[in-house]
């Protein structure tokens, strides 16, 4: 490897990873981590990425990312420290993976459209899945992570059975059984039964899940989106009742109501 190679930015992250994890000098708090105290912490960092994206500031993405990078550095030191593997096998792993994903640019294979190649990437998958697991493998969702966020497993879930045919026609018909479930849910909450009430919320859930499938939403984004307009209509009322010398504590939900409705108004006239 050439010196101009060593002082490429991604090897001196990877060397100052290996000096705040080696014992003698590092840092105390690098060296404590593990696998698992760290996990978290990489989760959160995809989510800041997401968040950067969403709020389209470009400078905040190039640091989340950089954020990002340092995760995976971080897990794959650890592992060289167990002699599992290092960075650039992570690297190497994910080159093969995409070239074998992508016949249609680095093979013979031809892929017309976006649909076409997408469906061949998933039957690519599946014989990954077969492979590792020595042979067939024992369930279509074997493989879905059980560490994702429940709603975006829940689509994922809906879109490994979708491709056997186990999935509801049309849109209309996801609303109908949301309908048949909301009111399973409503004689729940009725009967004052909160373990079955909790188990009809998740169906609710689980069928809104479907829904965005079927509309090719992404329901984490979708709720994200209405998470930022209640903090941003909640905003609002707090405002207002500041310039009346109040407070949500000392309103009522009559007058926030009132104020949660001008916001709504105010929004539609821009």
């Amino acid at each position: 490897m050439t010196s101009n190679a060593q002082d490429h930015p991604v090897f001196r992250l990877v060397e100052i990873m290996a000096q705040l994890r080696s014992p003698d000098g590092g840092c105390p708090w690098d060296l404590e981590q593990t696998f698992d105290t760290i996990a978290p912490y990489t989760v959160e960092e995809a989510y800041e990425v997401a968040d950067a994206i969403e709020r389209g500031n470009l400078k905040d993405l190039k640091e989340e990312l950089g954020d990002l990078l340092l995760q995976v550095v971080f897990h794959a030191r650890m592992a060289e420290e167990q002699g599992a593997f290092d960075f650039a096998a992570v690297a190497e792993a994910i080159n093969d993976k995409m070239v074998r994903r992508h016949p249609h640019v680095f093979g013979e294979a031809h892929h017309r459209s976006s649909a076409e190649q997408t469906e061949a990437w998933e039957t690519i998958k599946a014989e990954e899945r077969a492979a590792k697991a020595g042979g067939p493998a024992p369930s279509l969702l074997d493989d879905v992570p059980i560490g994702l966020p429940a709603l975006t497993r829940a689509v994922k879930l809906s879109k490994r059975a979708a491709r056997v045919g186990f999935v509801w026609p049309s849109a209309l018909e996801v609303l109908d059984k949301l309908h048949e479930e909301v009111a399973e849910l409503e004689a729940e909450v009725a009967a004052g039964d909160i373990d079955k009430a909790r188990d009809e919320l998740g169906d609710v859930l689980f069928v809104c899940a479907n829904l965005a499938r079927e509309l090719d939403v992404d329901p984490e984004a979708a709720l994200r989106g209405t998470n930022t307009k209640f903090v941003r209509r909640f905003n609002y009322i707090e405002r207002e009742l500041a310039a009346k010398g109040s407070s949500p504590e000392s309103s009522d939900l009559a007058e926030m109501d009132a104020l949660w409705n001008a916001a709504k108004t105010a929004e539609k006239t821009r």
